[in-house]
């Protein structure tokens, strides 16, 4: 019986006696020979389980599931307790038209002219085109979506013939992206833009449905079991905006790998160094909008598969509540940690896309009853005195626990500028047992992963999945309905631990993610890598929002000084996505440094 340790009630943690211990996992980097070689062993019977055993040992996944005796009930979903309402806010109706809920988010955005910077001067520093600028340019008829389908279609072909490979689309239909572009093109000229969406370019990931084209996962195969007859919820509530979706975007395989390696059509790089990473798995959405050739884009965020590659590409990915938004046409719709979500260049377009797309399904409404989903109201005398009262939560042991300490640095900078600016004060908070959340949430999704993908893997189709899906595989299928239940365990004390510290401060604040853009190395381009390590950095700050279906968004906030661009996580409270967005324009605003210019930036609208 020397193994058992038993838990005390999470009421009952005394929090002054809580150590942070930096993570430290253990396992090998491995690429080419040696990582195929690995991968034979870990599928191979006896000596397979022996390997993930001794890994799972180092790493003490099983001394904190097994051998762990935790009191609190399995919480197999997110259960979030009644929230005080948000303040200057508007509420849009679940049910309402997504173009109606689109014009009402457009009214609280705050004073904009178009016009100057249409006009004005090109030497100025670097901004990205917002979805204003555009819907003005054609309702000036200084261009159409036409033309600027054109000078996209040319700058795709242009990119898909770069050497080495970074293939932003994995499908995608000139004629297609003409069709669409021809429809909104004569909206203008009649006068009846759909809304402010019309004309607006997006990319779609390959594990979200855009009819007509396939959906892969970016596997070889998920195509061929299954089809796609009709767009995802989410997606069909943007093309009744008049969005234009130019295709399906690169990513990760099946969205399990955090640097949006795939071996399979080549690895997407990132537009501000094209001999590093985006982050994954939302790969192809990041770089696509970094790159300015997408005003937005719409992943999916499981385990920060949205706001790692925004954050190291240096754009805005929001992950709203657990819920929030129907997951219904996407791989991952029956999961518990993953949400689909919007990526833009700015916080203003990630708010008008969440309005289009959001409003939780049927089923979600019974089990989470959520509140009303709202945006914050920048146009409101009460929207500056809201941020000035907010309460930011830091545990700073983990928010300094970075790889350069250029990140904890530019993000403490801002923390500074947002209390001497604008007033906001910063608590310093305790989050325990925060090792225990890295476990609970891989035996989530690894399962979750694991019984969606099994029923297509058992007809052996799983050999042509990429070798670090199948090493992930192999590790989640270690996993027992017993440490399924124990993670579900921890997931209900952590959300305890969150709930309180919510009663003493309105948003917690991190880092987006532990290191800037990692290096690709070569030997990875062909089959892919395991880089446990680099994943840790990656997810540090991530999982929280997942585990326990928080709402959390990346702002850009600056530089390291390699030039790579850092990002800044806001977690708030349970359907409260208001607040985070409000204080992300906030910081975008008065605290972020200027934008550089990406290495790879496309002008799409001006065709410059």
């Amino acid at each position: 019986m020397g193994n058992k340790r038993v838990m005390i009630p999470a009421s009952e943690v005394d929090l002054t006696a809580v150590k942070y211990i930096p993570e430290n996992i253990q396992a090998p980097h491995l690429t080419g020979f040696w990582f195929k070689l690995f991968l034979k062993l870990a599928e191979a019977p006896g000596i397979g389980s022996l390997i993930i055993n001794h890994l799972k040992n180092e790493n003490k996944i099983d001394e904190k599931l097994k051998y762990t005796v935790i009191p609190e009930g399995p919480m197999y979903k997110p259960e979030f307790p009644p929230q005080e309402p948000e303040p200057a806010v508007v509420s849009l109706e679940e049910d309402a038209k997504p173009e109606d809920r689109v014009e009402l988010a457009l009214k609280c955005l705050p004073e904009y002219d178009p016009a100057s910077n249409w006009s004005g001067d090109s030497t100025a520093s670097f901004r990205y085109w917002k979805i204003r600028d555009y819907a003005y340019a054609y309702r000036s008829k200084f261009t159409t979506p036409s033309m600027v389908a054109e000078r996209f279609i040319s700058a795709i072909e242009e990119f898909n013939n770069k050497n080495p490979t970074s293939p932003l689309l994995i499908s995608f239909d000139p004629d297609e992206v003409r069709k669409q572009a021809a429809a909104s093109t004569q909206r203008f000229e009649q006068g009846n833009p759909l809304s402010i969406l019309d004309g607006i370019f997006m990319a779609i990931k390959d594990d979200i449905d855009c009819y007509p084209h396939p959906s892969k996962g970016a596997t070889t195969w998920m195509h061929e079991v299954r089809g796609v007859k009709m767009d995802a919820v989410s997606v069909s509530r943007l093309r009744s905006c008049g969005a234009i979706f130019v295709g399906k975007a690169n990513m990760h395989e099946m969205g399990l790998g955090t640097t949006g390696n795939n071996a399979n059509y080549g690895t997407t790089r990132n537009p501000h160094d094209p001999d590093r990473y985006t982050g994954g798995s939302s790969s192809g959405p990041a770089a696509i909008v970094a790159s300015g050739l997408c005003s937005a884009a719409l992943g999916t965020d499981g385990g920060g598969s949205i706001r790692i590659p925004s954050s190291l590409c240096g754009v805005v990915g929001l992950k709203s509540t657990y819920g929030r938004t129907s997951m219904n046409g996407s791989l991952c719709d029956d999961g518990t940690v993953a949400i689909i979500g919007p990526i833009a260049t700015t916080v203003e377009d990630t708010i008008l896309v969440y309005a289009a797309i959001l409003g939780s399904s049927p089923a979600d409404r019974i089990h989470l009853r959520p509140s009303l989903p709202c945006v914050p109201n920048f146009s409101s005398e009460e929207s500056l005195q809201s941020v000035e009262s907010l309460h930011l939560g830091i545990y700073t042991e983990w928010f300094n626990d970075v790889f350069s300490t250029d990140i904890s640095d530019k993000c403490e900078n801002v923390l500074s500028q947002l209390s001497e600016k604008h007033g906001c004060k910063t608590v310093e908070i305790v989050i325990p047992e925060l090792h225990e959340m890295r476990i609970a949430h891989i035996v989530s999704i690894g399962s979750e992963a694991l019984c969606a993908l099994t029923p297509d893997c058992e007809d052996g189709i799983g050999e042509r999945l990429t070798y670090d899906t199948r090493t992930n595989l192999a590790f989640f299928r270690s996993f027992t309905a017993a440490d399924y239940v124990a993670a579900q365990r921890l997931r209900r004390r952590l959300m305890y631990f969150h709930m309180e510290i919510f009663k003493k401060v309105d948003i917690i604040v991190t880092p987006t993610t532990g290191m800037t853009a990692p290096r690709i190395p070569p030997s990875a381009l062909k089959v892919g890598e395991t880089n446990l390590q680099v994943s840790g950095n990656l997810m540090r700050f991530i999982i929280t929002a997942n585990l326990l279906g928080l709402p959390a968004v990346t702002v850009p906030v600056g530089y390291d000084k390699q030039g790579l661009p850092i990002g800044m996580q806001l977690i708030g409270r349970p359907w409260c996505e208001a607040s985070i967005l409000r204080l992300a324009a906030t910081i975008e605003e008065t605290c972020a440094e200027p934008k550089k210019k990406p290495l790879q930036y496309y002008d799409i609208l001006k065709g410059n």
